[in-house]
C-alpha cells in the first residue's frame, strides 16, 4: 500500500496539539516518507491500551501504513521540532528533530497527554545532511531498554511500535531500515529552552515557560517567580531520575542538553548499556572519549545540564539581574543536596533498610558496599539480588552464591555483611520482610549487553525475531525469576564484556 492508493482510515488517534499552537517557531510542518515495503517487527499491545487506543486495530494492516508513514493518520500534524543542545559540552545554536516526526498527542484515559512521535521516519530541515532514516538494530534497542526501564519503575519514553521499512540504511555497512513509534509525556528538552534563548527570542521564552508549566507543573501557575520554580521541578525530577539509573547500574551515554527531558523521562537512547562488573568509570559508548558520560559522572553532568537551562531561564525572570544571577546559582548548587537525598533513599531501597534515622551512617554503609564491589568486580545487579538471600533462613552469612562473585573478596564481605545486618536489627520487622522488600527492589534480569547484541543481529541479519521476543518478555518481568537457573541473569563472558562498546545508530 503506498500513500496515494491508500485510502482514508475509518478509525484514528484521538490527537491534540497543543505544542503546534502555543509554539510556533519551535517547529517546522513536514510529512514522513513513505516506506516502501514495510512488514511488522513489534507492536505494544499493553501500552497501546495503556493509551485508550484500539489496540487490535493498530496491531493489523491499516496501523502497519500509519507507523510506516505511508498513511498520515486523520488529525495528525507532523511536525519537526527544533532545539539547540551542548553535545559533549560544545554548543550548536541549533539541532531539532534530524530523522523525528511529532504526529500530535493524546489524551490517556486518566487524561495524561502523551506526545506520539515517528523516529526514523526520513530527512527534515534539521537533519544536517544525513539520511532521517534508523535501521532494524537501533530501533530494537530502544524497544528494549525502553520497555526495560518502564518494567524497573524508571520513568521513560516507550516505544508504541517498530516496522522494518523494506529499504537499505547506508551506516558502517548497509543495514536494514526501520521506524519507530515513540511516546513521552513530552518532547520538550533543554535544549528547546536554549534554541530560545540563543537568539535572544524572550517572547518566545515566556510562551515557552508558561506552556511547559501549564503542561507538566500545573501546581506552579501562580507562583511569585515561576523561572525559578519551573527550575527547581526538573531539578528534582532529574535527580529523582538518575538516582534510578546509578541503582540499576544503567549508563545513558550521550547526557547532551538536547537530550535532557523536562519531564524527567529517559530519552534518546542511543548508546546505552547497563553496567555489569561494578566500575564507577564504565564508559560503552563509541564517541564518548574521554570519559564524559561515564556511570559515576551522570550526577555531576545532571547539574551541568541545569546549569544550563538556569542560564536560558534568566532571559525571563521579573527579577534585578544580579538577583536573578544570585537566585538561580544558588539553586543550581543546591543539586548535590537534591541528588543526594534520592541517591541515599535509593541505596536504602536496595539495602532493605526502612527508617531514616542514620542518614550518615547509612550512605557509609552502601558507599563502603559500592567500594566492595568495585573492588572485587563484582557484577553490579547480582551483587544487590544475592544480599537478600543472607537474610533468609538456612542461608546464613555469604551465601555460596554470593561468595562465589567475592572470590578472594569474601572475608571482606563477611565483615560488610555483620555490619549491615547489625544495622537491619535497629529497624523494626523481620529479617525475611526486609529480603522480600530488597527482592522487589533490586532485579535479577536487566538487558544485558551480550543477550541485546546477539537479539539485535538475529534480527538485522536473519530478519530472525525469536531471541528479541525471549528477551524482551524476560526484561518485563525483572524481579520475577528464581536467582538459580535462569540464562538471563547470567553476566557476560570475560572475552564478551572486554572493549565492548555501543553506537549511537544515527
Amino acid at each position: 500500500m503506498t500513500a496515494s492508493a491508500a485510502t482514508a482510515p475509518v478509525w484514528h488517534f484521538p490527537f491534540d496539539h497543543s505544542y503546534a499552537r502555543e509554539l510556533q517557531g519551535l517547529y517546522v510542518p513536514w510529512q514522513p516518507q513513505p516506506a516502501p515495503a514495510p512488514r511488522w517487527l513489534r507492536f505494544n499491545h499493553e501500552l497501546a491500551r495503556d493509551l485508550g487506543l484500539d489496540a487490535d486495530r493498530l496491531a493489523g494492516d491499516e496501523g502497519l501504513a500509519v507507523f510506516a508513514g505511508q498513511v498520515v493518520p486523520p488529525g495528525a500534524q507532523p511536525i519537526a521540532q527544533a532545539y539547540a543542545g551542548h553535545q559533549f559540552g560544545g554548543f550548536s545554536t541549533q539541532l531539532g528533530d534530524g530523522r523525528a516526526l511529532l504526529l500530535g498527542e493524546v489524551l490517556d484515559p486518566q487524561g495524561r497527554r502523551h506526545d506520539i512521535a515517528f523516529k526514523g521516519s526520513g530527512p527534515t530541515p534539521f537533519s544536517r545532511g544525513g539520511d532521517g532514516k534508523a535501521a532494524v538494530g537501533p530501533v530494537l534497542r530502544e524497544f528494549l531498554i525502553s520497555e526495560a526501564m518502564h518494567a524497573l519503575g524508571i520513568p521513560t519514553t516507550r516505544t508504541l511500535a517498530a516496522v522494518a521499512t523494506g529499504e537499505t540504511v547506508r551506516r558502517e555497512r548497509p543495514l536494514p531500515g526501520a521506524v519507530l513509534t515513540r511516546t513521552a509525556a513530552s518532547h520538550l528538552r533543554v535544549g528547546t529552552f536554549q534554541f530560545l534563548a540563543a537568539r535572544g527570542d524572550v517572547d518566545g521564552l515566556r510562551r515557552l515557560l508558561r506552556y511547559v508549566i501549564a503542561r507538566h507543573d500545573p501546581a506552579l501557575v501562580d507562583a511569585r517567580e515561576p523561572a525559578l520554580a519551573l527550575l527547581r521541578a526538573v531539578m528534582e525530577r532529574q535527580a529523582a531520575l538518575v538516582a534510578r539509573w546509578m541503582g540499576v547500574g544503567f549508563i545513558h551515554g550521550v547526557m547532551n542538553t538536547d537530550n535532557m527531558t523536562l519531564s524527567g523521562e529517559t530519552i534518546d537512547y542511543g548508546p546505552c548499556a547497563f553496567m555489569e562488573a561494578h566500575d564507577p568509570d564504565t564508559v560503552f559508548s563509541s564517541i564518548d572519549h574521554h570519559g564524559r558520560y561515564a556511570y559515576a559522572n551522570q550526577p555531576g553532568i545532571a547539574q551541568w545540564n541545569l546549569a544550563r537551562l538556569a542560564e536560558t531561564l534568566l532571559l525571563v525572570m521579573d527579577l534585578p539581574e544580579e538577583e536573578a544571577v544570585e537566585r538561580a546559582t544558588a539553586l543550581v548548587n543546591d543539586y548535590p543536596a537534591i541528588y543526594q537525598a534520592y541517591w541515599l533513599a535509593e541505596c536504602r531501597r536496595k539495602l532493605g533498610l526502612l527508617d531514616t534515622a542514620n542518614a550518615l551512617d547509612d550512605q557509609s554503609l552502601a558507599n563502603d558496599y559500592l567500594e566492595l564491589l568495585h573492588t572485587w568486580q563484582v557484577d553490579h545487579t547480582l551483587g544487590f539480588r544475592l544480599l537478600s538471600t543472607a537474610l533468609r533462613t538456612g542461608s546464613p552469612g555469604a551465601t555460596p552464591t554470593l561468595a562465589e562473585h567475592f572470590g578472594a573478596g569474601t572475608p571482606a564481605l563477611e565483615a560488610w555483611l555483620g555490619r549491615w545486618k547489625h544495622r537491619l536489627a535497629q529497624q523494626p520487622g523481620r529479617a525475611d520482610e526486609a529480603a522480600e522488600r530488597m527482592d522487589a527492589a533490586n532485579p535479577l534480569v536487566i538487558p544485558r549487553n551480550h543477550l541485546v547484541e546477539a537479539a539485535l543481529e538475529a534480527a538485522s541479519t536473519d530478519a530472525d525475531l525469536g531471541p528479541f521476543e525471549a528477551l524482551l518478555a524476560a526484561i518485563r518481568r525483572p524481579f520475577d525469576a528464581a536467582p538459580a537457573g535462569t540464562v538471563w541473569a547470567q553476566p557476560a563472558a570475560p572475552e564478551q564484556t572486554r572493549g565492548y562498546q555501543t553506537f549511537c545508530g544515527t
